[in-house]
């Protein structure tokens, strides 16, 4: 029998929802009822707008889709299946399970398709804002008239969640700022999630505020009318702003008893009401996984759309090429994501001296890198003054412009995810920036970097108590230990100038997950070594900064204490152990500005820096103590801050808090002589009234 266009229609909806129901009911876990309800439009989306290349899942111009509401998976991995990617039925089959490409919520870099790790909601509403900006930003530096090799759209499904978290508000305000046009969200407005309706938590009215932000918006009455659906996209398309579309939908559409309840939410339908759903759907209830070959040859088309979107594209790349042999090798070379061969000659070297805040440093680095490095591309939290992120000359990213500089906004949440964005689409070292005491406010886009393995720079300022008169609030003292917490994070915190340089040469690059950089507000020295051991010691975590006097011939080469410190701290434990030396204490200073580079250095490198019988350390950072056991060893004494800060100037705030030279040389006295162990409490000068505050 032959299908009319309706029926085919129908048909794969509603093998699109039963293949769902089938992964959730199998797995025993998940959530059936929002793809149940979400399936007519994800059918359009993908059947009639979505430029995509099953066999080819990277091309670099496919539109990006993104499905911010994670927990409807099924979904996506159904029409990954049936469009022909290397999702099969046994994937589906695994869903949830070990080892399966199939996640409980999806993976970037795991599932071919998948555009972003959603789950967390919000997060890829805000992502799908960045990969928008890092489009706008690629054909604005590549296109040139008759050669669109850049021309894509962002197309995603979000959800009453989503659009709850603060982190959608901030990227949608920011989005209609600078009219993002190729931005097309789909809102399944089901009025149901976990709790119950809605109503419970919610009566605003969506679209009047997405149309505040400067969004189109516009509204589906029927969430099965797949006609309405197309023309609502349709015109989404044809408008130079960002578009949210808002679909009544049904969640668990079609289940006799759980249709519009949030039963259908996050748990398997159940087999009585998974048998009485298929017949709902005129379904053979005993099939389970069942494609009809209707629909298996009507959406396995999108492999043959998608092969000749590519030749297409191919072909305009090589008119591109012969046209703009320069700037195509360019082009080619940020979609590789392979950094210049000559960037590292960029890199500039500062004389020891006063010196000056890493901060300052990081300015002059990154702005050194932008000209062989034109990737790196990013802002700062409305901070750009304080974080000194700007590339001079890059002009701003606006409306009307698209400039190297994005002004953010105090969006730190959206900021976070948002360059996650940028780093999904390619093309781009994308950074941020802001206050490292608010880096807080970005740590769920900061931990989904981390998980998908995404390269952003974190470019965090005012690093400890030493920023001074902002007080308590400003100071970060638990970020530096709960960011190393995280697993594939790397966190450096430069002493000096040198080392910051060599903090950028990590961050730029890592290939395979975020670096943070943790920098000082306040002036530290430029240390005589740096200039030629910091290059190689960051880069493997941890150096020998300070060795002297030698070891006597015939005496035993191990110093007589070692402190091991990080950040703006190092050169306090310089100059006490400049200061212990004239005593005849040899004392060694290990700088160990990434715990988790040093930790994967091989065995002999860290003996050689950091000997086991040395067992008489002092640590030192400007933070909380906790983490710090493991370099102190069982014989070393810990110094730290573990209570919040104080508003005084820098200067004062670090000697109340006994963050003086004088001090640690006090401390490796009592070490090496008293057998001083464990933590150090603070000094009698931290002020009673602070004290008093913090406990």
């Amino acid at each position: 029998m032959v299908l009319t266009e309706q029926q085919l229609d129908r048909l794969a909806i509603n093998t699109i929802r039963t293949l769902a129901i089938d992964g959730v009911q199998k797995a025993n876990s998940g959530h059936p009822g929002a793809p149940m309800g979400m399936a007519p439009m994800a059918y359009v989306l993908w059947t009639r707008f979505l430029r995509h290349a099953p066999t080819h899942p990277d091309w670099a111009d496919r539109d990006r889709f993104v499905l911010s509401a994670g927990h409807a998976s099924m979904l996506l991995y159904s029409l990954l299946h049936l469009t022909g990617y290397q999702v099969s039925l046994a994937d589906l089959e695994s869903f949830r399970q070990w080892g399966s490409i199939t996640p409980g919520h999806p993976e970037w870099g795991l599932t071919p398709g998948v555009e972003a790790t959603t789950g967390p909601l919000g997060q890829g509403f805000a992502s799908g804002i960045g990969m928008a900006i890092a489009e706008r930003r690629l054909a604005a530096e590549f296109v040139r008239e008759g050669h669109p090799v850049i021309d894509h759209r962002v197309f995603g499904m979000v959800s009453d969640g989503d659009l709850q978290e603060g982190v959608s508000a901030e990227a949608a305000s920011l989005a209609g700022h600078l009219r993002l046009g190729r931005v097309v969200y789909l809102w399944d407005d089901n009025r149901i999630q976990l709790d119950g309706p809605t109503a419970m938590a919610w009566s605003e009215d969506v679209l009047a505020r997405f149309a505040a932000y400067g969004w189109h918006t516009s509204r589906v009455e029927d969430g099965n009318d797949v006609d309405a659906i197309e023309a609502a996209v349709a015109a989404a398309v044809a408008d130079p702003r960002p578009s949210l579309i808002a679909v009544r939908t049904h969640i668990g559409y079609g289940s006799p008893n759980k249709q519009d309840s949030q039963k259908a939410h996050g748990a398997p339908l159940g087999p009585d009401e998974v048998r009485a759903t298929k017949v709902e759907y005129g379904w053979d209830p005993d099939r389970t996984f069942y494609v009809p070959d209707e629909v298996a040859g009507y959406m396995s088309r999108a492999i043959l759309f998608g092969e000749e979107l590519v030749g297409a594209w191919e072909r305009r790349m090589d008119a591109y090429r012969a046209a703009y042999p320069e700037l195509a090798k360019e082009l080619e070379r940020r979609l590789d994501g392979a950094l210049a061969a000559d960037w590292r000659a960029a890199l500039p070297t500062f004389p020891a001296g006063d010196g000056m805040g890493t901060r300052n440093a990081s300015q002059q680095v990154l702005n050194a890198l932008a000209g062989p490095l034109p990737e790196l591309f990013g802002g700062a939290a409305d901070l750009s003054e304080s974080n000194l992120t700007d590339v001079k000359g890059g002009g701003d990213f606006t409306a009307d412009a698209a400039g190297r500089n994005i002004r953010f906004g105090v969006r730190e949440h959206a900021m976070g995810a948002i360059a996650n964005g940028i780093a999904y689409h390619g093309g781009f070292v994308p950074y941020a920036g802001t206050f490292l005491t608010f880096s807080d406010y970005m740590r769920g886009s900061v931990r989904v970097a981390a998980l998908s393995r995404l390269h952003v720079v974190y470019v965090w300022t005012h690093d400890s108590v030493g920023l001074g008169e902002d007080g308590p609030t400003h100071q970060p003292v638990e970020q530096i230990a709960a960011l190393r917490a995280m697993p594939n994070l790397w966190v450096l915190r430069p002493a000096d100038a040198n080392e910051t340089a060599a903090a950028w040469a990590v961050a730029v690059s890592r290939p395979d997950g975020p670096v943070a950089l943790a920098l000082t507000r306040q002036k530290v020295p430029t240390l005589a070594t740096t200039a030629e051991r910091a290059a190689a010691g960051v880069a493997r975590g941890g150096y020998v900064v300070h060795d002297e006097p030698a070891a006597p011939a015939g005496a035993d080469p191990v110093p007589d204490l070692v402190y091991v410190a990080t950040g703006s701290e190092v050169h306090l434990a310089v100059s006490a152990a400049e200061a212990l030396a004239a005593e005849g204490i040899r004392a060694r200073v290990v700088s160990l500005p990434s715990w988790e580079l040093f930790e994967a250095q091989s065995a002999a490198y860290r003996e050689s820096v950091l000997p086991t019988a040395a067992r008489r350390r002092v640590t030192v950072e400007a933070g909380v103590t906790f983490g710090w056991d493991r370099w102190a060893g069982d014989a070393g004494a810990i110094v730290g801050i573990d209570r919040f800060g104080a508003s005084a100037p820098g200067p004062e705030i670090m000697s109340r808090f006994g963050l003086t030279a004088e001090r640690l040389a006090d401390v490796g006295r009592a070490v090496v002589r008293d057998g001083l162990s464990g933590r150090v409490p603070l000094p009698p000068t931290a002020d009673a009234h602070a004290s008093a505050r913090n406990g």
